[in-house]
């Protein structure tokens, strides 16, 4: 929709200066709520108003009611500009540097007799902290391993007490508490915890080698096998580790994961060999992915906060190098090395393995935490955007999905799903039996009548209509849709989502409508489509498999619709009633012991003939295609004679093994 201010900011974006420099963007209550830079103005201005525009132009642009510019002498003084307004407006949809959720650290208190936990609260009491552990069962693993080989004491407050808790009695507790151990013993076990953390184990194991031998040799064999234990587990622990890897030089790795306007960065830290730190800041931009990375760096490192000697970022630097180096070099008097992330694919040494490790550790991480970002938001911004892409009506808050599913013409069903709010309503799904096109295929007659029954009857009980209606399906489906509701007089959108191209079809439309891979419309319309899909191949599966059933059963001479059902309904599967006893069989169904003898090897054979056509299906690689069925192949059709010879092939499959 075009508005005044879109056709003002058009205008200045027209006539913006060719000269690199900074562009303010601010709301209809004189708010900046964007700030930019570019190498040249104007080009970067127009960039907003040609083309097709993501999710985040949009919304920018929505909010914007005038824009005005600044020059400057060259593009590295825009980036500092640009960097210093974004501090001091703290601009709604630039990078703000805000931490998110922290991984816990383990705590070694200070003091005499100090305790290990784990916490992801910091003190500067003279406490020792370890980590952070993005895994939290790994940390959890290692609070067992040093619980179990250097039990340090459990309760908060320590007190004198005359007897000993229950973690003593268990091993897991010196009980200083009691007196049971001297305070310069105590030390020595924490020092080990200390060094055990430190990934100082080289000297830990053999301390502990020699104080085993000690114990053997003075036959407490318990205790020695305990330290055995304890160095065992030390030596498991000095694997290759993305946490601990004993390289001095400091390093960061930076990552991140987007989606629309929303965006994390997950920075790891490694100083002198150890994973130091993990930050992950939630970010709201308007800007692309290199734009967005210089922004977070320029704003991220500080005077209290230097960057280490190499800064690992994921995706592509080449084009925002050369400005980072001369920011670094400028403001903190030294270069740190750059280095692109892409070793996953190039392992050729165990350093780039190292390196690949924590980046997808912290890539990981960013993913992580946007996926529950996007979670706490919900679906309102992918229904904004939908209804922007499609030129809906409304923004589509009820969206139903039909689907057609058959084979050859036979068991032709459609489902109906129900979205509200971008979330499945189950309650609301409904499956359809189609009558006008049994034995035919004819997509458009089976779309027709099952959008006619579903709203018709709507209409008659006077329910609420959806929003959208979206057709599993092209053009034609799409066509066929809205040709019924037009006769029904509902004025509802109708959109077509094609499988293969993933195109999106509107009523009457000559091209199909192609958004982004990424488009979050997309990712609702996709998983609607795919449910319907689900659902509707669900219930012809069914109805295949029964009619397989009823097919074997009714070829028994005695055995009729009737007598099927309810045999079908007792032993719930053909497999059941080949299983079954012929007493039983005839109990149930009420029908002669004979008669009763070639059910069973009637349903015997049925998986027979199932399972060499699923066999000859899969040899020939056209699996599900082959026409033939029960009575068609020679299988079944042997039983259609009188019921002395269905006793007589019945009696003959007794002597045959046991049907497992």
């Amino acid at each position: 929709m075009v508005t005044p201010e879109s056709k003002t900011l058009k205008k200045i974006a027209r006539e913006a200066p060719l000269e690199p420099g900074v562009y303010i963007m601010r709301d209809r209550e004189n708010r900046i709520i964007y700030v930019g830079k570019a190498r040249i103005l104007r080009n970067r201005l127009s960039s907003y108003f040609s083309g097709e525009k993501d999710i985040k132009t949009q919304t920018l642009l929505r909010h914007a009611a005038s824009i005005e510019t600044i020059i400057v002498k060259d593009e590295y003084e825009a980036l500092l500009l640009e960097n210093t307004l974004i501090k001091q407006h703290s601009p709604k949809y630039n990078i703000n540097l805000k931490d998110g959720k922290t991984y816990p650290v383990i705590r070694l208190t200070a003091g005499p007799y100090p305790r290990i936990f784990r916490t992801r609260h910091i003190i500067n009491d003279g406490s020792a902290y370890y980590g952070p552990f993005p895994n939290v069962g790994a940390m959890d693993g290692m609070l067992d391993i040093i619980d179990r080989n250097f039990p340090l004491r459990k309760c908060r407050t320590l007190r004198k007490r005359n007897n000993p808790c229950m973690y003593y009695h268990i091993g897991r507790c010196f009980a200083p508490c009691c007196g049971r151990i001297t305070e310069a013993a105590y030390s020595l076990q924490v020092d080990r915890v200390r060094r055990l953390l430190s990934g100082d184990t080289q000297n830990l194991i053999g301390e502990l080698s020699a104080e085993m031998k000690t114990e053997a040799g003075a036959l407490r064999f318990e205790r020695a096998a305990q330290l055995r234990n304890a160095i065992k587990t030390i030596e498991s622990l000095n694997e290759t580790s993305a946490v601990v890897d004993f390289d001095p030089q400091g390093r960061d790795y930076i990552a991140w994961a987007a989606e629309g306007m929303l965006a994390t960065f997950s920075i790891f830290s490694m100083r002198e060999g150890k994973l130091t730190g993990r930050e992950l800041y939630r970010t709201r931009s308007a800007s692309g992915e290199s734009e967005s990375l210089v922004t977070f760096i320029a704003g991220y490192y500080n005077q209290e906060r230097p960057p280490p000697a190499q800064v690992f970022v994921m995706g592509e630097i080449a084009g925002i190098a050369d400005n980072l180096k001369r920011w670094f070099r400028e403001n903190f008097d030294h270069e740190p090395e750059l280095v692109m992330s892409g070793m996953e694919s190039r392992l050729s040494s165990k350093e780039e393995a190292r390196h690949a490790a924590v980046m997808a550790m912290a890539r990981q991480n960013a993913g992580e935490d946007l996926r529950q970002r996007l979670k706490e938001r919900g679906a309102g911004p992918a229904l904004d955007e939908l209804k922007t892409a499609l030129g809906l009506k409304a923004r589509p808050e009820r969206i139903e999905g039909f689907d057609i599913a058959q084979l050859d013409g036979k068991h032709p069903v459609a489902s109906l799903i129900s979205f509200a709010g971008g979330i499945p309503d189950k309650k609301n799904y409904r499956h359809f039996k189609l009558r006008s096109v049994v034995g035919v295929v004819d997509d458009f007659a089976a779309v027709r009548e099952a959008v006619e029954r579903r709203y018709s009857r709507l209409l008659r009980e006077n329910r609420e209509l959806p929003d959208l209606i979206l057709i599993d399906g092209g053009i034609g489906q799409v066509n066929a849709a809205k040709g019924v509701l037009d006769e029904l007089g509902i004025n509802c959108d109708v959109a077509g989502l094609a499988k293969r191209e993933e195109v999106i079809w509107l009523p009457g439309a000559r091209e199909a409508l192609q958004l982004s891979r990424r488009s979050e419309a997309l990712k609702v319309l996709q998983h609607i489509r795919d449910e319907t899909h689900r659902f509707a191949t669900s219930l012809n599966q069914k109805l295949r498999s029964a009619d397989l059933k009823m097919e074997a059963l009714e070829s028994v001479e005695g055995i009729g619709s009737r007598r099927a059902v309810v045999l079908i309904r007792h032993y719930q599967n053909i497999d059941g009633i080949a299983a079954a006893e012929p007493e039983d069989i005839s109990h149930v169904s009420g029908c002669g012991i004979a008669a009763a003898r070639a059910v069973r090897a009637a349903a015997r054979l049925a998986i027979t003939d199932r399972r060499s056509r699923i066999f000859t299906s899969a040899g020939r690689g056209n699996a599900g295609r082959g026409n033939a069925g029960p009575g068609k192949t020679g299988g079944l059709s042997r039983y259609s004679g009188g019921a002395a010879a269905l006793a007589a092939d019945a009696l003959a499959a007794e002597s045959e093994p046991e049907y497992k």
